[in-house]
């Protein structure tokens, strides 16, 4: 009973953001972004571990305000998502106001071959899979949220503009490999620890634990790689693709794995501030379980 009601206050207020227009989403992600950092809770706690350990030679000033600059711009990613799921593709679509390299996946369909677009968590990635879908057939894979009453928001906003949601199992990774052979979009977040294999490749001079399935999905149907995030600019989002190595396309899966590993961090690179650094990304290690993330003991 207790889950059915924090499901239901969940539903709610994600309602209520989403019928605000995006700047006072933004406003309102921003402010809870502050009082997070002012609360010093675990968000800015690992932020402040990950880009020590992937910006080691930054001056230390300069990484702290990075690191609280990313949870506030977290903040605001969870509050614009709300405004885009719930408003007509319409109204988000004239929020876009500009997209860079677009040619790179246009390329690629034209060609009809299948395409994989990477989508690290950086900027606002429900925008960039709302637009994807509408270039091309597009399929994803997704796992329904913990509280259910959340399930139908998420699902119709994600497939508001057509894009087909498959379950994080074999039968959906089976649809991810027919969408590809026939020449569709396949959308892949590529900087989470797997839940379905995967291999240890640096990221950021470090070893990470990195996901196979793209490097599978790959080698399996031949399709082409492109990487692509939405950045968040005044007055709405600047789409922005990227190209992949020739190295992703390697069958060695080490050597794939630490080129699509390279391209999250160019990715990363367009915009620092705007990536989920308080994700734990390192806390398993080639030894096995880290404690980059444990607290320490006062």
């Amino acid at each position: 009973m207790q889950l059915d009601i924090k499901g239901w206050l969940a539903a709610n207020v994600l309602k209520l953001v989403g019928r605000l227009p995006l700047r006072w989403s933004r406003r309102l992600g921003w402010l809870l972004g502050k009082m997070v950092v002012l609360s010093r809770g675990e968000s800015l706690r690992v932020s402040r571990i990950n880009l020590e350990i992937c910006y080691p030679g930054m001056d230390p000033a300069e990484r702290e305000n990075l690191a609280r600059r990313s949870v506030v711009q977290t903040a605001v990613t969870g509050f614009e998502v709300a405004t885009l799921w719930r408003q007509p593709w319409n109204r988000s679509e004239d929020q876009i106001v500009r997209v860079r390299n677009q040619q790179l996946l246009c390329n690629e369909i034209q060609d009809d071959r299948g395409v994989l677009v990477l989508m690290p968590h950086t900027g606002n990635w429900e925008i960039f899979g709302m637009y994807l879908a509408t270039l091309g057939q597009s399929t994803a894979l997704y796992a329904p949220p913990k509280l259910a009453a959340l399930d139908p928001i998420i699902r119709a906003g994600r497939e508001m503009t057509g894009a087909h949601m498959v379950p994080t199992n074999v039968h959906g990774v089976r649809a991810l490999l027919k969408a590809l052979k026939a020449g569709g979009i396949v959308m892949v977040l590529p900087d989470q620890e797997p839940d379905m294999g995967g291999d240890f490749a640096p990221f950021f001079g470090k070893p990470a634990l990195t996901m196979t399935l793209a490097h599978n999905l790959q080698q399996r149907t031949g399709c082409r790689c492109v990487f692509g995030f939405g950045k968040r600019v005044e007055g709405g989002f600047e789409l922005v693709f990227l190209p992949a190595e020739q190295a992703i396309y390697s069958d060695e899966t080490r050597v794939s794995l630490a080129a699509m590993n390279r391209g999250v961090e160019a990715c990363i690179a367009e915009a620092p501030e705007q990536y989920q650094w308080e994700y734990k990304r390192f806390r398993r290690g080639p030894e096995g379980k880290t404690r980059l993330y444990q607290k320490q003991k006062r």
